[in-house]
Formats: structure tokens, C-alpha cells, sequence
């Protein structure tokens, strides 16, 4: 199987949109999901509904790989599987040294995800000497002092950087030094990298403060609903109605006061002759 430097994914030469090739993924994950299940046809809105996307999106996003379904049968599911794979660059094998082996660090080597995703782990890097030699995953740590061989030897291009904040730099300098050029941050840390690198970063505190934003203004939203519901400006009375002077029913009108009276006391609705 080839190494990450043999191939590069030919989505920016095609002109694929980021928000695009952000959403290959999802519809690569929903797609395994059906492959799994031996379903063979998948229509737009299936198919858009399992990724979470819009339906429309979701055409549109396709028509830029070529693949525009057929009319009244759906997608080919393999063959999406195979062209976003292949699109992605997953159908080969991409090495990936991760530098940073603490909590998080091991949290990431442990992940059984990365080998089915054509990724593999082909390092785990860490700057405290008491870690070098221990296994993690069935991997032995190896210290930093052997970053650039490391790299090199392995033909890596994608790194992780699992290191706190004060130490991501200097790491992501070495990286780059050493020929990676495509770097998954996960420090809390913005990175400054040349040209020709590309870096992802994720942070979860982030992630959380966007949903505890949503949270407070959905708690405004129930608490100011009964606030407006009180302060509600209620309807003006409808007056009684008068019956015009003269007019059936009105007061001294023949028929007004004739003491018939139903069973109950009530005036009938309509009289009797």
C-alpha cells in the first residue's frame, strides 16, 4: 500500500468548495453505514437525511464529483463509497505520527477509527523521558529528539499535535521543518505555519461555549415568555348589544314584555303563534 506522500486529493484543483470537501465526510460516513447493510441504492433525501445535511446541498455537493444519480433510482452506494473515498485521498494508506502522548494523546492512538478511515498511526511522540520506551495501543512512545527521523523514515506528511498550548509552536515549527504539511491541532493554541501547510484545529472548550450560548438564550427565550403573556394588552369589552327603538324585541315593541315564557323560565327563541 502506498504512503500519504505518493498521492495528493485532487479536490482544489477541481475547484471543490472547503464547505464541499467539510462535508464529504459526513456523507462518506452515512454512505459505510448503508455499505454495511447491503443497501445498494440510496435516494438524495435518504441519503441527506442520515448525513444531516439539506437535500438540496447535498446534490449540489455531488454534481461537483460528477455524480448526479439516476432519476427515480438513487445513488449507487458503493460507487459513492469508492468516488468520495477516492476523492479524500482514502484509497491509500496515510501515516500519522501524534506528538503530545498525555491524556488526550493516548485518548487519540487508542481510537479504533483511524485504520478503517485509511489512516495509520505510525508514531507516537513525547517530550518527557519517563514515557519514552512505555506502549500505548500496543505502540511504544518515542521522544521527541527523534521527531525529524521519525518523519523521514516513515514518509509522514499529517500530524497531530496533542501538546499543551506553551509547547505547540515549537512543536508544529519541527513538524513543519521536517516535511509535514498537513497538521490536526488540538492545542489551545493558534498556530502560525507557511504556505503549502494545512492545519485543522479543534477545540472542545470552544465547542462547549457555542452550546452553553445556546443554552442561555434558550433559557432567556422560556423565561420572557410568560413576562410577555402577563403584560399582554387584553382585548376591548364588546359592548351589549341595543335593539333599535320600535324594533322586535326592543323596549315597549310589541311582543317585548308578553309574559310568554318557557319551561324554564327562559323566553323561547321562537314564539308560538
Amino acid at each position: 500500500m502506498a504512503t500519504g506522500r505518493t498521492h495528493r486529493p485532487a479536490t482544489r484543483s477541481r475547484g471543490i468548495p472547503e464547505a464541499t470537501v467539510a462535508r464529504l465526510p459526513l456523507y462518506l460516513r452515512a454512505l459505510t453505514a448503508l455499505s454495511e447493510r447491503s443497501v445498494p441504492t440510496v435516494s438524495s433525501e435518504e441519503l441527506a437525511t442520515a448525513a444531516g445535511v439539506n437535500s438540496a446541498k447535498l446534490r449540489k455537493d455531488f454534481s461537483y464529483l460528477g455524480s448526479y444519480g439516476t432519476r427515480g433510482v438513487g445513488y449507487d452506494v458503493e460507487y459513492l463509497v469508492y468516488q468520495i473515498s477516492r476523492e479524500l485521498g482514502l484509497t491509500q494508506d496515510w501515516p500519522v505520527v501524534i506528538v503530545g502522548i498525555g491524556n488526550l494523546g493516548a485518548a487519540l492512538a487508542n481510537y479504533g477509527g483511524f485504520a478503517s478511515r485509511g489512516f495509520r498511526v505510525a508514531a507516537l511522540i513525547d517530550a518527557d523521558p519517563a514515557m519514552a520506551g512505555k506502549p500505548v495501543a500496543g505502540i511504544p512512545v518515542q521522544h521527541t529528539d527523534e521527531l525529524e527521523k521519525i518523519i523521514t523514515d516513515n514518509g509522514v506528511s499529517i500530524g497531530v499535535i496533542a501538546t499543551p498550548a506553551g509547547a505547540a509552536q515549537q512543536v508544529c515549527d519541527r513538524l513543519v521543518a521536517a516535511g509535514i504539511t498537513s497538521i490536526l491541532n488540538f492545542a489551545p493554541t493558534v498556530l502560525s505555519v507557511p504556505d503549502g501547510v494545512d492545519v485543522r484545529k479543534v477545540d472542545l472548550s470552544i465547542e462547549l461555549q457555542i452550546l452553553a450560548f445556546h443554552e442561555q438564550r434558550k433559557a432567556g427565550e422560556e423565561a420572557s415568555a410568560p413576562e410577555e403573556a402577563a403584560g399582554a394588552v387584553p382585548p376591548p369589552p364588546v359592548a351589549p348589544h341595543r335593539a333599535r327603538p320600535g324594533a322586535p324585541g326592543a323596549p315597549g315593541a310589541p311582543g317585548a314584555d308578553s309574559g310568554r315564557q318557557g319551561p324554564d323560565g327562559d323566553v323561547p327563541a321562537v314564539m308560538p303563534a
